[in-house]
């Protein structure tokens, strides 16, 4: 009776021992399995986003080409502007006959001749009406007097200041209208540069569109390929 006490003792201590150590294995084998890296799922293509991209790059170049067509168009004009020889014509004519209205200007006997002879003449004229002036007294005319004199001296300095640019001014149009044809040929220099200048901006607006289209022609292939 005492040894299957004893056995039935030993076999409960047994029992633990082995549920214990079962325990303690699948813990071990549990911190394992979570420290080794799991492989990652593979990943599955989207053959959705190349098609959106070629439909973007389609979209870009729909909205590109017509901005692009009318760049042509006022190239074309520009150049057609620039290569007219009646408009070329025109501008030198309307040269011509800015300088002739100048010239009538500053001439000897044009306007601006005129001026410092009218502002001489109204000065004098001031000066001579004082000397016999009774409104004033004696003290006031006199201060009049010596205005007037000091304002027809300056009148006479501005005056001449005046004529001499007129008269500089006046050689410089004649010159002008003697080099007419080599100022003709100046300008239409400076269209054939402008008209290069329109010439490179339209072939750098060309190749950046042709490089669109490569982008775009390239990438014309059924999803996933």
């Amino acid at each position: 009776m005492i040894r299957s006490v004893i056995d039935v003792a030993g076999l409960r201590r047994h029992a633990v021992f082995a549920a214990s150590a079962i325990a303690l294995l699948l813990a071990l084998q549990s911190a394992a399995f979570a420290q080794e890296p799991r492989a990652a799922a593979p990943a599955v293509p989207d053959a959705i986003t190349p098609i959106d991209e070629y439909a973007r790059q389609v979209d870009e170049l729909k909205r590109a080409y017509p901005e692009l067509n009318k760049r042509i168009q006022d190239a074309a004009k520009t150049i057609d502007d620039l290569t007219d020889a009646e408009k070329g014509r025109k501008e030198i004519e309307q040269l011509r006959g800015i300088v002739a209205d100048m010239l009538g200007a500053v001439t000897d006997n044009g306007a601006v001749a005129q001026l410092g002879g009218k502002a001489l003449t109204h000065a004098r004229d001031k000066l001579k009406a004082l000397e016999t002036e009774s409104r004033f007294t004696p003290d006031e005319r006199q201060v009049l007097l010596d205005t007037w004199r000091k304002l027809i001296v300056e009148t006479e300095r501005a005056t001449g200041d005046l004529d001499t640019a007129r008269k500089e001014f006046a050689d410089l149009l004649r010159t002008l209208q003697t080099r007419e044809d080599f100022i003709d040929e100046l300008l239409q220099v400076r269209r054939a540069t402008e008209a290069i200048r329109v010439i490179h901006e339209l072939s750098r607006e060309i190749r950046q569109a042709s490089d669109k289209l490569k982008t775009l022609i390239g990438g014309i292939k059924a999803p996933g390929v």
